[in-house]
């Protein structure tokens, strides 16, 4: 029997990876799975929810938050979700269930909609459609580039050293060569807003902790719903964490890729310990 030349994809591994998707990303693979079944049945639908800039008004304002969910081939369909699976499920493991269905129904729609729709119409006096979850991966790249840029600030191509936080540019001009028809515009409108979340410039989006812990607590939703990521489930806290006890002066400072470091204990043979994250106070309202 002739061998394959590569290797297989586990299928066990790739069951396992989905039934471990929190709540909010496998609610949006359901989304996007479902509207673009819809579009297959109803052609149409793609011209109902698109973001067509002239369209734009009062009565048509849903164009916003509906034109990440729908896609117009199975391949482009495909790659949107490929991509977006593995950024939304780190964001929502960050954030929490209930920041994350609230950013991507609300603000990370409507605001890189409403951006290209100013740009579109006035400044370059276009009407170019847009539609796809691609506006949503490189939102996700940019913030998560502002996050790598604060630990490696550079990265070595041949004898030149490129600022970290433009690899999403520089995705989206590769995409924008080799994909046809991509939304060039778009996407830079999509990467300028997650610049703005990783920077901290828009984060009051995000309900405070206090208000998100009140409501857990009241519904009891960790309980009661199974992949729900709390506000005390997320890796790091909002901001990061600080101690929350004295430490003496064997104390050593590590550094987190989250926050600018924690104070750990130092061993007795001078070697760091790993970060801890129990029993640390978070940062943030």
């Amino acid at each position: 029997m002739a061998r394959i030349p590569f290797a297989l994809p586990d299928a066990r591994r790739i069951r396992s990876y989905f039934l471990r998707l929190p709540l909010a990303t496998r609610g949006t693979l359901l989304v996007l799975t479902g509207f673009y079944i819809a579009q297959l049945i109803s052609p149409g639908l793609d011209e109902w929810g698109a973001l067509i800039p002239q369209e734009i008004s009062l009565t048509t304002l849903y164009r916003l938050n509906t034109f990440p969910l729908l896609h117009k081939t199975l391949f482009h369909y495909l790659l949107n979700t490929i991509s977006l699976l593995p950024l939304l499920e780190r964001f929502e493991s960050d954030h929490g269930t209930i920041v994350t269905i609230l950013l991507f129904t609300g603000a990370f729609g409507y605001i890189p909609g409403a951006l290209y729709t100013l740009l579109e119409r006035y400044i370059f006096h276009l009407n170019g459609a847009a539609i796809g979850a691609s506006i949503w991966v490189f939102l996700l790249l940019a913030s998560e580039s502002i996050k790598q840029y604060k630990v490696n600030p550079h990265f070595l191509l041949m004898e030149y050293r490129i600022p970290t936080w433009t690899t999403p540019l520089i995705f989206i001009l590769v995409v924008s060569f080799l994909v046809p028809h991509t939304s060039f515009l778009g996407h830079l409108c999509g990467a300028a807003v997650g610049y703005l979340w990783g920077l901290g410039w828009i984060r009051f989006l995000a309900p405070p902790d206090k208000i998100l812990r009140w409501v857990e607590g009241k519904l009891n939703l960790l309980g009661r719903i199974p992949h729900y990521v709390s506000v005390d489930q997320k890796t790091y806290g909002r901001y990061g964490v600080l101690p929350s006890t004295n430490v003496g002066a064997g104390a050593v400072r590590v550094e987190s890729m989250r926050d600018g470091g924690i104070l750990a204990p130092a061993p007795a043979n001078g070697v760091p310990l790993a970060p801890v994250t129990s029993g640390g106070q978070r940062l943030g309202p």
